[in-house]
């Protein structure tokens, strides 16, 4: 039981929030419990697709500490130092297990669209100062 609506104007935003009442107006007088949330939109598949084909090339062209990363390795060293660039905390904790340390910060697929932006013009930013010019 869901219902969801996209506002990108004051008048079209006013029409969904009325849709919205109607479509949970009977559920209230039928004893459902509903929940609201308004948010800015999450990434959508373009932004993921440009991001992943940016740390592809990163992950093909640089080593970091002596040894090739995984698109996933790099996607989670350039969304922290990000988060860090933002001001954003990120936690280095001891390993549940206790075998090393975990780093724990939000996942990309968080991210709004907004921020998504954000952090492709930064990975674009570190690649113009870290990739190698024949690359």
């Amino acid at each position: 039981m869901k219902f969801q609506a996209v506002m990108w104007s004051e008048k079209q935003g006013h029409d969904s929030i009325k849709a919205a009442w109607n479509w949970a107006k009977p559920l209230l007088q039928d004893g459902k419990k509903l929940a609201i949330e308004i948010r800015a939109p999450q990434r959508n598949h373009e932004q993921n697709a440009k991001l992943h084909a940016e740390l592809q090339e990163i992950a093909e062209s640089i080593e970091w500490f002596g040894q090739k990363r995984s698109v996933e390795v790099w996607k989670r060293l350039v969304t922290a130092a990000w988060l860090r660039a933002r001001g954003e905390s990120v936690e280095m904790l001891p390993a549940l297990d206790n075998h090393g340390c975990d780093v724990v910060f939000r996942r990309t697929s968080d991210l709004t669209t907004t921020e998504m932006a954000e952090l492709i013009e930064y990975v674009l930013a570190w690649k113009a100062e870290n990739m190698p010019a024949n690359s």
